[in-house]
């Protein structure tokens, strides 16, 4: 059987030319060296190399193997490089599940100062499941899912990264936007715009509207964030945000208002494999968007 050092010894013997240059240059005696010549041809039944004066000249079979070694070795140099850097959470492939569709653009400032301290790891985002984001992380179709719902999962674990406050945004000719904060009440003639999220997963419902037993006069699904704030600026509904994004995307001409009197908090997790969640680079990750998200959802 051909083995590793098969191919660096053919390679050591083509490059140095001489039986001493080369066990130098294996750090192997030249006895030792000899040997493994003599096994190497033995188990292959033909002679890879001859003597011509001091030298050693490859026989055909000799060139054949000194082109397998060729190809071969730099192939498996790059595989121990790969697999050390990944080993060293400086090398590897992290897929991204995003539930939470604000949350795409506290994302995007995380990826960008992360592939720039692991430039390494390969990134991929899944923001449109065929499944729900749990089940495919339980799966192993993505790594880390992105979400404001720490639902319990076996072999599931979430990490809290900050809390944040949900607004309600109106135009600023609005009733509403003279107001100190909202009651459920309030939202009873309103049109309220919202991302294509099952109601059972918006705490405007859950945690609000649906306790009080209110419902908004209307509701229209809308994917876009700059539509969304678009269409509040014209008085066309109302939406509701993390106080965060408010801040970044919203204009003048939209007012925020706080969700009840005592406001509506919430908290973004990263969920991961229990098992996967001493991989350095995860770990790196999770550490990142906790030290992002503090600075940008505790900004007032």
């Amino acid at each position: 059987m051909i083995e590793r050092l098969h191919l660096r010894i053919i390679q050591a013997l083509w490059q140095k030319g001489t039986l001493t240059e080369a066990a130098a240059s294996l750090h192997l005696t030249q006895p030792a060296l000899s040997h493994q010549i003599r096994n190497l041809e033995s188990q292959l039944g033909i002679r890879l190399w001859q003597r011509d004066g001091r030298r050693l000249r490859l026989t055909q079979a000799g060139e054949r193997l000194l082109e397998t070694a060729e190809h071969v070795l730099p192939v498996i140099e790059q595989a121990e490089n790969s697999l050390r850097a990944m080993a060293e959470g400086r090398q590897g492939r992290l897929r991204i599940g995003v539930e939470c569709f604000p949350c795409q653009q506290w994302l995007n400032g995380v990826i960008g100062r992360f592939l720039q301290s692991l430039p390494e790891v390969d990134i991929d985002i899944v923001s449109r499941f065929r499944f729900s984001g749990l089940l495919g992380l339980a799966q192993h179709h993505i790594d880390l899912l992105v979400t404001p719902d720490a639902r319990a999962h076996e072999g599931i674990r979430y990490e809290s990264l900050a809390e944040y406050r949900l607004v309600l945004l109106c135009a600023e000719d609005s009733p509403l936007a003279s107001q100190p904060w909202i009651d459920p009440g309030d939202l009873a003639d309103q049109l309220l715009l919202i991302f294509p999220v099952p109601r059972e997963r918006l705490d405007i419902f859950t945690r609000f509207l649906d306790p009080a037993g209110v419902q908004p006069a209307g509701l229209k699904e809308i994917e876009s964030l700059e539509l969304m704030l678009q269409m509040v600026e014209l008085g066309r509904g109302v939406c509701v945000l993390p106080d965060w994004l408010a801040r970044q995307q919203a204009s003048s001409r939209c007012a925020q208002v706080d969700i009840g009197s005592k406001g509506l908090v919430s908290q973004l997790y990263l969920g991961m494999r229990e098992a996967d969640r001493e991989l350095p680079y995860l770990r790196a990750f999770v550490e990142l968007g906790r030290e992002l998200a503090i600075s940008s959802f505790g900004k007032r």
